[in-house]
């Protein structure tokens, strides 16, 4: 006794086979080439780098410190008010009784994440665009 399929059975297992390789192909093909949200459709709190929920923003003449929590964690970034050219850029977080983490460079529109370990901990910030800066006090005690 044979055990080869009907012709019936091989249509389908032809189908089964298009559907499970080519489908996710071709799904990826049209994300790919179908044009999505333009440039700044976006929110910023959308784009955010950091993990957690967004706790406390400050603002300064040239941009903004934005700083995220989780149970755990603390991460900052600062963000330009206007982007354009490289200019320098520092975001600093420093959890009590510790070091601070920095990110320090030429940036265009935003620097960081600094994340630091600051369970039961309290936080301290600094960040500047072009010189101009805000630091916080000790924070999230």
């Amino acid at each position: 006794m044979t055990t080869d399929p009907t012709p019936e059975r091989r249509r389908r297992g032809g189908r089964r086979l298009l559907t499970r390789g080519l489908a996710p192909l071709l799904a990826a093909l049209a994300l790919l080439l179908l044009p999505g949200p333009g440039p700044g459709a976006g929110t910023a709190e959308a784009a955010s780098v950091c993990h957690g929920r967004p706790t406390r923003t400050y603002a300064f003449a040239t941009g903004e410190l934005r700083v995220y929590r989780t149970r755990h964690y603390v991460c900052a970034v600062t963000v330009a008010k206007r982007p354009g050219a490289r200019r320098p850029m520092t975001v600093s977080l420093q959890p009590r009784g510790g070091r601070p983490a920095v990110r320090a460079g030429r940036f265009d529109r935003q620097t960081g994440p600094v994340t630091v370990h600051a369970l039961n901990r309290c936080v301290r910030a600094y960040a500047s665009v072009a010189g101009i800066g805000r630091a916080t006090g000790w924070i999230l005690c």
